[in-house]
């Protein structure tokens, strides 16, 4: 059976976590965390800088989210066509999916490592910076998605999508002139696949950095 080793509350976590879900694909989790140091050895083994999430099947170790879409895409398919057909289609499907790693997901990130770093006084240049690329990204998707859309079902741009949207707009709102991007975070949340993961990690958002908001 797959095995898939992560945290509940991690995105990149979900992102592994939806495409399972959306498959219905049979797994175990194992969770990463001091209570369960097996499995944090296995992480600190497999990944070459000891990060979850981490698929296991058989003989095989896949890491990095967007690689274990793929994997399962390929190895473990199901109704949720998570690479599209179209060859084409997949070069849109592949581009947007770094869109939300490297310019949604980084840039919250940049905001939450600094509250990590220092809690009680980040570094206002980072937070400015980090929120301010947030906002440049959010109106180029919001532009990207006047004349084009995501596909109508879990695909790897939806694994990617979800989470970084997720905890982008707890980091920095989505602006009232991109409706558009706030509608499809809305529309993402609503999926049964990913609506698991938000509700699963609920017991965990004491440990967001900068408090997670009373929503969503």
């Amino acid at each position: 059976m797959l095995a898939l080793y992560g945290h509940l509350f991690s995105s990149y976590t979900w992102k592994a976590l939806i495409p399972l879900y959306a498959n219905g694909t049979e797994f175990e989790f194992r969770p990463v965390d001091p209570d369960h140091p097996r499995n944090a050895v296995f992480v600190q083994r497999a990944h070459p800088a000891g990060k979850f999430p981490v698929l296991a099947d058989g003989d095989t170790t896949v890491f990095e989210a967007t690689a274990i879409v793929e994997y399962l895409a390929l190895n473990h398919p199901g109704p949720a066509p998570l690479i599209p057909a179209d060859p084409a289609a997949a070069v849109t499907a592949r581009m947007m999916d770094r869109v939300f790693d490297n310019y949604v997901m980084n840039h919250l990130q940049q905001v939450v490592f600094a509250y990590i770093v220092d809690p009680e006084n980040p570094d206002q240049a980072v937070l400015d910076k980090g929120r301010q690329d947030l906002l440049r990204t959010y109106r180029w998707l919001e532009a990207w998605l006047e004349s084009n859309a995501l596909p109508p079902h879990v695909s790897l741009v939806t694994c990617a999508a979800a989470p970084s949207l997720f905890y982008a707009d707890w980091v920095e709102r989505i602006p009232a002139d991109c409706p558009r991007l706030a509608a499809l975070r809305a529309e993402l949340l609503a999926l049964p696949s990913v609506s698991r993961c938000v509700e699963d990690a609920r017991p965990y958002r004491g440990f967001f950095p900068l408090g997670a908001p009373d929503r969503d």
